[in-house]
């Protein structure tokens, strides 16, 4: 009977993981979703920066999509890391 209950045990704590699996896919994919919308948010302020006229404008816009690049990168490295195995 002991042995009934373990294997139960062990049978749903699978199912249990399985299902978190399937939720921290779907939030990684949200997350890198999101990431890519980041990087596609810094390419327009870096296709602005080309356009600029001002020197000073320019760097600004520059410095911004440089940001919004780095924030894409915390996005995914962070969505990577909260689904890796414990």
């Amino acid at each position: 009977m002991k042995k009934v209950l373990i294997v139960a045990a062990a049978a749903g704590l699978m199912s249990l993981a399985a299902c978190n699996s399937k939720q921290a896919e779907m939030n990684e994919a949200n997350a890198e979703a999101v990431a890519d919308n980041i990087e596609a948010q810094a390419d327009n302020l870096e296709a602005m920066a080309d356009n600029a006229t001002n020197e000073t404008v320019e760097a600004q816009l520059e410095n911004a999509a440089d940001n919004m690049h780095s924030a894409a990168d915390n996005a995914e490295e962070n969505a990577d890391a909260a689904t890796d195995v414990k």
